[in-house]
């Protein structure tokens, strides 16, 4: 079985500072990196490491060829991983020394993806697949729309939130991820309080105070294991990943947000995104 997953594929660029700097502001950096990125590319390597074959959507720019490497490297299928003219997805982001960050994302090839090609990558799908997306790329609701043709189980998170491009897919979805802002965000521009949105599933993220889940049981919280964060980059796309690879693989929905979440902890505890989630055996 496989998740298909339409995602952004960026360069990481991370900056370490001793604070977030305020408006107006130059502040030294005291460290620097680069790795791969994006809250696709975080989805797919995490559902990777959890153990599920993952198909990557998507498209990297004349200067991600090295992205694209990573990715196969990592066990991702990037057969529709197409390449563009033009630059690749970046992130800057701003990371301080209690762990928070900043980050600025230019879209470059994420937003430019060709939808016309979903429903020809999509026919390949079999029973039993998953499909994932998140908001980093066009062609949202094209995506849904031929997942849902497909009969596929489709697993949405609503990251970066935006309430015009998330309120049209609702009532496509099998499975809705937020963090607690973006909960927030969506009832304020819905009117919907999460137990009311048309979605079988929806999970919300609370960070150190573990996560909820409204179903058809019915609205259960967990607790989150405890760690000493020292970076929460990457942390809510490796537990995206991770719930809907043990979805995939059969565990319930409690079962996969236990999952989520160990691997989410061990995430936290280290520094960078893609490159440093955490494989199943090590949770």
């Amino acid at each position: 079985m496989t998740i298909w997953t339409l995602g952004s594929v960026n360069a990481d660029l991370v900056f370490r500072v001793p604070h977030l700097p305020a408006p107006g502001e130059t502040l030294a950096a005291t460290d620097f990196s680069r790795g791969l990125g994006g809250k696709g590319a975080n989805m797919s390597v995490a559902a990777t490491r959890a153990g599920s074959r993952v198909e990557h959507i998507g498209a990297v720019g004349e200067d991600g060829g090295w992205m694209k490497d990573r990715l196969a490297g990592y066990g991702v299928s990037v057969t529709h991983l197409a390449e563009m003219r033009g630059p690749s997805g970046q992130a800057v982001i701003e990371l301080d020394d209690e762990g928070e960050n900043r980050i600025i994302i230019l879209p470059g090839t994420n937003r430019r993806i060709d939808i016309m090609g979903f429903d020809e990558i999509l026919s390949e799908a079999e029973e039993g697949d998953w499909a994932l997306f998140q908001n980093e790329t066009n062609g949202l609701l094209d995506f849904a729309q031929a997942a849902k043709a497909r009969g596929l189980p489709l697993a949405h998170a609503a990251a970066p939130f935006d309430a015009e491009a998330v309120a049209p897919l609702l009532e496509l979805l099998d499975l809705l991820v937020m963090n607690q802002v973006e909960a927030e965000q969506l009832q304020t521009a819905t009117g919907l309080a999460p137990e009311a949105l048309p979605v079988r599933d929806v999970v919300i993220t609370l960070g150190a105070k573990g996560a909820r889940w409204i179903g058809a049981d019915g609205d259960r919280s967990f607790e989150a294991p405890k760690v000493r964060p020292v970076d929460t980059t990457g942390a809510g796309d490796t537990f995206t990943g991770y719930l809907v690879a043990g979805l995939e693989q059969g565990l319930a929905m409690a079962e996969a947000i236990e999952l989520a979440q160990r691997a989410a902890a061990v995430m936290v505890t280290r520094m960078g995104t893609a490159d440093v989630i955490p494989k199943r055996d090590e949770l």
